[in-house]
């Protein structure tokens, strides 16, 4: 690291080939300017200030249903409590399918997600696009940001209008079918920031589109008289489901590369596919009530 004091004095690097290379490569060195600590601070201080004034806005423009009261229960424990809503969802009819949708329905993505900026970072003898960090915020933290947000909203919108049941497997198409893109981008490997953006973009927006199924359905399983609790048991497995698939996506890219491992990923949106034909969902669940 250069700094004011070493700036003028000659520096060395040593450059070593790999003896497995096989045909012409090429390799490029970058120099960078600035406080790179000091950036990060910064960085890291916005997002801080930005989620506590996230978390004003909410804590008064949240409504308040009158619904959203205290479950007093009296002659109970709260772990027998905890116990009784615990064993309450399990009890549920469908609880097998139920938990098959929760746990695979973002099975692909949950690996994609690991791995979609370290192949935008790396470099293209390694396989990746070898974009700065600073293109990586532009792609992947600006226009995917917003493509997301677009897609969230525009899934909520149209499943009000005819309910959750009627967009399911469309919804179902949209979080799996756009991580082709990064099957594509591995495959060409394209130079153009825009191609790349495109190829986000279209990720992103699928993504948000497609994962307000995953939010209705986790509310529809939990009405009843646990809902909140419930829902909270839904979202712990939503954690799950991307947990357990997402810590093994890095050890699986080293060993097979960024192209197999995205094949790996199409293979498996598949299981979803063989879940949903025995998913039950109320037709009427997610439409808007005309007042």
């Amino acid at each position: 690291m250069f700094n004011d004091k070493n700036w003028d004095k000659p520096a060395f690097a040593v450059v070593q080939l790999d003896p497995k290379l096989k045909k012409a490569t090429q390799a490029t060195f970058v120099g960078r300017s600035g406080n790179i600590k000091f950036s990060w601070l910064v960085v890291m201080a916005c997002i801080a200030v930005l989620f506590v004034v996230f978390s004003l806005y909410h804590r008064f423009a949240l409504p308040h249903p009158a619904s959203d009261v205290a479950n007093k229960t009296e002659g109970k424990s709260v772990m027998g409590e905890f116990f009784e809503t615990f064993a309450a969802f399990f009890r549920k009819k469908e609880i097998v399918s139920i938990m098959l949708f929760l746990l695979l329905y973002r099975l692909a993505e949950s690996q994609l997600v690991k791995m979609a900026s370290p192949f935008l970072l790396d470099a293209r003898e390694a396989g990746g696009l070898g974009l700065t960090t600073g293109d990586l915020g532009l792609v992947y933290g600006t226009a995917g940001m917003i493509a997301l947000t677009v897609g969230g909203i525009l899934g909520g919108i149209v499943a009000s209008r005819k309910g959750l049941k009627d967009w399911l497997w469309w919804m179902a198409l949209a979080i799996n079918l756009p991580n082709l893109c990064y099957l594509l981008l591995s495959l060409f490997n394209p130079t153009s920031l825009w191609w790349i953006s495109a190829a986000v973009v279209i990720e992103q927006f699928g993504y948000g589109f497609g994962f307000t199924a995953y939010m209705l359905f986790s509310i529809y399983v939990s009405e009843g008289k646990h809902k909140t609790a419930h829902y909270a048991i839904t979202t712990g497995f939503m954690a799950l489901g991307m947990m357990i698939p997402g810590m093994l996506s890095g050890w699986l890219q080293e060993i097979i590369g960024y192209q197999s491992f995205f094949v790996w990923v199409m293979i498996c949106t598949i299981p979803i596919f063989l879940v949903l034909p025995f998913v039950k969902v109320d037709s009427k669940f997610g439409i808007k009530e005309k007042k």
